[in-house]
């Protein structure tokens, strides 16, 4: 394809199912790219609180008294 004034400025127009898978693959990279952000940062506050809640569990009695004013 010669590149020409007509054809450089004014590209193809793609078809309604063109344009529908890459709007598609568009989309579920943006969702991969989430999910993945979020599933780390997930992780990340994760370990700390269960070593936390792992720390606390070990300093309780088993027993629980009620609290009195």
């Amino acid at each position: 394809m010669i590149a020409t004034k007509q054809n450089f400025f004014k590209p193809e127009k793609l078809s309604s199912d063109a344009k529908a898978a890459q709007t598609k693959a568009s989309v579920r990279s943006i969702l991969e790219a989430e999910t993945a952000a979020r599933d780390k940062k997930t992780q990340s506050l994760r370990t700390p609180r269960l070593a936390r809640t792992g720390a606390e569990l070990s300093h309780v009695s088993g027993k629980i008294e009620p609290h009195r004013d």
